[in-house]
């Protein structure tokens, strides 16, 4: 059977550019994008696009038939300091969407599952430096809870019914195409912006949080690497971790200053200072590295220049 594919939740942080990834590699028309809400006009020229309630089973099960889907990457979440804030409502929209996604597969109606996971998973009993791939978690917060949850549930799947599920626990993610969308990481991508228009920025967090963070052209090519990479090297059905580097507020802002000398930071830690506090400052992603051969590109400062440059 030839590919196909379904992005579920296309519109979002990362949906946006996996859509745009898949289609220029696979072909416009075999990538189907869709969302609650529609896309943006880029997205609907470029290819079909499928208003989707990833909760609701009937309607995810008639695309999936409709356009003979293979593939799925389930990219619909609420995630962290949003789900704080509506912390029934994220649970029911984490957990029910993925079941859908499960059972389809379970009945051979879909072939193979992206779904991502976090380093929110972890918690404040978590080893915080280099965190294994097999510790201790424990998280704290609802979204945390939930990406746990979703990892038993993806090995439960593999190892009961041969579900085909891939997962990779995302560090915080930094892109120029979408907005912040509710993370605890999302100060990272905030702080560009407000750096090239007021040349100030005030952050949520304490200036020596230090965090896992990606560049999104890098975590969407560990998204395809993952799914793309033969079964027998997926050795972990739950989630691996992922790694490209680390920084606190303070190391950002300084490499901002080196592009705008103007550029002043300041602090105001808010509520997602406990979550982050919560979460490991660097992460051991050997297992990733040895099995499917995931590496990075970007650094800090590569990051930095591109982001400013493409922000511009």
């Amino acid at each position: 059977m030839k590919k196909r594919i379904l992005i579920i939740g296309a519109s979002g942080q990362i949906g946006t550019e996996l859509t745009a990834y898949l289609r220029k590699r696979y072909g416009k028309h075999k990538v189907i994008a869709s969302d609650i809400v529609e896309g943006d006009p880029a997205m609907l020229k470029e290819g079909p696009f499928e208003i989707l309630d990833a909760m609701d089973y009937d309607a995810v099960q008639d695309v999936v038939i409709r356009h003979e889907i293979t593939d799925v990457y389930l990219m619909a979440a609420m995630l962290s300091a949003t789900a704080e804030k509506f912390p029934m409502k994220a649970w029911n929209l984490n957990m029910n969407s993925l079941f859908n996604v499960l059972n389809l597969a379970r009945d051979k109606k879909i072939e193979k599952i992206f779904w991502p996971s976090s380093i929110a998973v972890f918690g404040p009993t978590t080893p915080r430096t280099d965190t294994p791939q097999r510790t201790v978690m424990e998280p704290s917060t609802v979204y945390g809870i939930s990406k746990q949850t979703g990892e038993r549930w993806c090995e439960y799947y593999h190892k009961r019914f041969g579900v085909d599920v891939r997962s990779i626990r995302y560090p915080g993610l930094i892109s120029y195409t979408t907005p912040p969308g509710g993370g605890t990481t999302d100060y990272a991508v905030d702080i560009f912006y407000k750096a090239l228009k007021h040349k100030k920025y005030v952050c949520f967090l304490n200036a020596e949080t230090t965090l896992p963070m990606m560049y999104m052209p890098d975590a969407i090519e560990a998204t395809v690497g993952i799914m793309e990479a033969p079964d027998a090297s997926v050795k972990i059905r739950s989630a691996y971790n992922l790694a490209a580097f680390s920084f606190n507020p303070e190391e950002i802002a300084a490499t901002i200053k080196k592009h705008i000398p103007e550029f002043t930071i300041s602090y105001a830690p808010d509520f997602r200072q406990a979550i982050a506090d919560s979460w490991p400052q660097t992460i051991d992603d050997s297992d990733a590295r040895t099995d499917w051969g995931w590496k990075h590109s970007y650094s800090l400062e590569q990051m930095t220049e591109d982001m400013l440059k493409n922000l511009r």
